[in-house]
């Protein structure tokens, strides 16, 4: 766990208050560290969507003191159940539950995702976070970084960590501009009350209906069960075009069509669903350089990935461990070669992650998720760059 820190330390601009943004800003105040949040919002929302927290991520809860909370409050799916979308026949299914628990000493929940938003937020004062803050342009010297942001106004740090997701800005100026991929994919989700379930029993595991071409999946996003949440993917025409929005209406006619030739469970779902969301999936490569002097990235800004191994927030909450663990480990001064070393130890981990998200095969079928589950952010190495800071 990150102690706090009796040097001096720098003053550290995050441009973004999501999930990793947040749990950086709350462990670098712990440090003593002198933090602002820059957000573009004008308020938080709470966005209709469901979230999963496997084993490695609730160990980053544990250090930073919101577990009790989300354990009350979340739901505990007792299995990984994976089945085939036709026939609904078991194609896996991995204990969870008390099993994952002592397999691996932390639980795996599910939940809404502007539930954990809250959580993380109530860490950070609200004097630390500037909202309505749209950045414009990241500038540095050898000593201190300028953001400069769309009304005209700069704020100056001597260091920044870019964590403003898979639009960023400060990615650009890391690593250049960069185009994703369209997938060809698209998912919709949405979060309803159980009682409009009508009878459906989806059960107490966490399901994935696997198809020919596209898939769903189903939980509970609170502990009484009284909240259900859906996620899909399906092939989209290639001109469809959306820009990664979490807001565009979907039509649920067009979803349950789509799914007409699933089991009756999963056509009852749809069926009781009020209304959707619909967001193009996109491709990226892994980044060659996440760090460019006193600026470096975190979470979707550095490694955006598919959401088909439900681990992109949890790798963003881990980045914000190590990020910590690395800026204690060096003076002030060599901000640079902390974020350097950040980089280094975080970057084969999370190219791993998307290109097994990427592939779409998680848990389908009997799976060993040691090397995900069993990680810890709070003790695993930090590993020394390859090349000296540029």
């Amino acid at each position: 766990m990150v102690k706090h820190m009796a040097r001096p330390a720098p003053r550290i601009a995050i441009v973004g208050a999501g999930i990793g943004g947040l749990a950086a800003a709350a462990l670098l105040l712990r440090q003593g560290v002198d933090v602002t949040v820059y957000e573009q919002a004008g308020r938080f929302a709470r966005v209709g969507a469901g979230i999963q927290q496997s084993p490695n991520v609730m160990k980053v809860h544990r250090g930073l003191g919101i577990e009790d909370r989300l354990r009350k409050t979340a739901f505990a799916p007792r299995t990984s159940l994976n089945r085939d979308g036709i026939t609904g026949e078991t194609t896996n299914e991995f204990p969870l539950g008390k099993d994952v628990e002592e397999r691996y000493g932390a639980p795996f929940l599910a939940m809404h995702r502007g539930d954990l938003h809250a959580a993380l937020a109530d860490l950070v004062p609200a004097n630390r976070i500037e909202l309505g803050r749209k950045l414009r342009s990241v500038d540095q010297d050898g000593t201190r970084v300028t953001l400069t942001f769309e009304d005209g106004s700069e704020s100056v740090a001597d260091a920044v960590v870019g964590a403003d997701g898979v639009h960023s800005l400060i990615r650009d100026y890391v690593a250049g501009p960069e185009s994703p991929t369209f997938t060809g994919r698209v998912a919709y989700r949405t979060t309803f009350p159980a009682s409009l379930l009508r009878g459906v029993d989806i059960g107490m595991s966490r399901t994935k209906w696997w198809g020919p071409d596209r898939h769903i999946v189903i939980y509970y996003t609170t502990a009484n069960c009284d909240e259900v949440y859906f996620v899909t993917s399906t092939p989209e025409k290639a001109d469809w075009i959306t820009k990664e929005s979490w807001s565009t209406k979907g039509d649920l006619d067009e979803l349950q069509n789509g799914f007409s030739a699933f089991h009756p469970d999963v056509r009852a779902l749809l069926a009781a669903a009020p209304e959707v969301h619909k967001w193009g999936i996109f491709e990226r490569e892994p980044l060659p350089v996440w760090t460019r002097g006193r600026v470096t990235l975190l979470g979707d800004s550095c490694h955006p990935m598919t959401p088909y191994m439900a681990s992109g927030a949890a790798m963003a909450l881990e980045d914000a461990v190590i990020l910590a663990r690395a800026l204690e480990a060096f003076e002030p001064a060599n901000v640079s070669r902390a974020f350097e070393t950040y980089e280094a130890t975080r970057k084969p981990r999370t190219s791993a992650v998307q290109t097994g998200s990427s592939a779409n095969n998680w848990m389908r079928n009997a799976t060993n998720p040691d090397w995900l589950y069993g990680y810890d952010a709070w003790s695993a190495p930090l590993e020394a760059p390859e090349t000296a800071p540029a």
